[in-house]
């Protein structure tokens, strides 16, 4: 089984925090899903003609597209895969655009799952990231979804942001919690490096990321969170039980999938590839038949690396037998002696053939993998 992400690339405007290549217009979108559509043929047979399993639209901001332009999409996809199989089907959404008619149209076209873009329910901390829409609007955009008929709906919030205080961040959680919501995604503010905050923290206009407010506001979400029936299963997302990502848990596992549009990435299994994180010469390569402008041949080294960086971030942890099965014995004894001599007691468990990082040592994940890096 395989998955296939589409990178709708328009945003009404560029929120302060964004660090994902997109374009503040949508005078291109035309031609955007013309090529889309061509580069839908052209890659036809990437994933080998495997099922589809997932489809999911990110961007940028695919809720821009009309039903119409989507129902052009899914058909070609169609016409060029099996989708017979398709279990969850995503498109990330603005607030602003999940009017009840749109909702409708996005279920009568068979989408079944929705990641909207919320934030913050706090209407000062919205303006500062630069967001268009307004916290009832938020509010009414859930609303609206769950009255369609929409029965696994997410939403993202952005914590340790310092325009927002620990008790307006608790709110915020409040708010989330009383939503119809299956999922929830929690993300820190980073300032990344080609985004608006980023030059602003440079420039002396904006105080720098406070690590410490993020990692107040990581652990107090995880005291809200034991209120509810929700859990956390990756480093920033939550959910009820039965409602994980299927399509995000495939990235963490090494499935195969094929990412469409500018920007996008696609791994088959050995090696990844993407294409050119500008429009128009995204649109000018499909034009020609050109795909993927870069790729990376992966080794056996950095592949058991993305493996141990990719499980370690989710609550299902290592699988020690299957480390030994395709490492050896000593690879993975090596893994547990690192733990027991590095990892602090109250940040990871080993029981049931599992090495797993706690809800503490989640917050370390990425340095706790990347002290167990091999280098050729």
């Amino acid at each position: 089984m395989s998955g296939i992400y589409i990178h709708v690339p328009f945003c009404p405007s560029k929120c302060i925090y964004c660090g994902f290549y997109s374009v503040a217009h949508t005078r291109d979108k035309e031609s955007y899903v013309k090529t889309l559509l061509a580069e839908i043929e052209l890659r036809r047979d990437y994933l080998s003609h495997s099922p589809i399993q997932t489809l999911y639209f990110g961007g940028g901001t695919p809720s821009l597209l009309h039903a119409d332009e989507l129902s052009q999409i899914l058909r070609q996809l169609e016409r060029h895969h099996d989708l017979s199989g398709l279990g969850e089907m995503t498109l990330e959404a603005n607030p602003e655009q999940l009017t009840p008619k749109y909702c409708k149209e996005l279920r009568t076209l068979g989408f079944n799952r929705l990641s909207i873009g919320v934030q913050s329910f706090q209407e000062h901390v919205l303006r500062f990231m630069g967001r268009r829409h307004t916290a009832q609007q938020a509010i009414s955009a859930v609303g609206n979804a769950h009255t369609a008929g929409f029965d696994n709906i997410s939403i993202d919030l952005i914590f340790g942001v310092t325009e927002r205080t620990d008790e307006q961040w608790g709110q915020d959680l409040d708010m989330a919690f009383r939503l119809p919501i299956q999922h929830l995604s929690c993300y820190a503010l980073t300032a990344e490096e080609n985004s608006r905050l980023y030059k602003q923290i440079q420039g002396g206009n904006h105080a720098p990321v406070d690590d410490e407010q993020a990692e107040r506001q990581y652990r107090l979400l995880h005291e809200h969170l034991s209120a509810t029936d929700f859990f956390q299963y990756e480093v920033s997302n939550y959910c009820k039980n039965g409602f994980e990502s299927r399509h995000n848990s495939a990235y963490w596992d090494h499935t195969p999938y094929l990412g469409l549009g500018p920007a996008a990435h696609s791994f088959d299994g050995h090696s990844r590839q993407w294409n050119p994180a500008n429009l128009k010469l995204y649109m000018e390569n499909v034009a020609d038949g050109r795909l993927c402008e870069e790729r990376e041949e992966l080794s056996p080294t950095d592949l058991c690396n993305e493996t141990l960086l990719l499980a370690l971030r989710t609550r299902q942890g290592l699988n020690l037998e299957a480390l030994r099965v395709q490492y050896g014995d000593d690879f993975a004894s090596a893994i547990v002696n690192h733990f027991r001599e590095h990892v602090p007691a109250s940040q990871y468990e080993n029981a049931a053939g599992r090495l797993r990082l706690t809800a503490d040592g989640l917050w370390f994940a990425d340095g706790i993998a990347e002290n167990l890096f091999i280098v050729d």
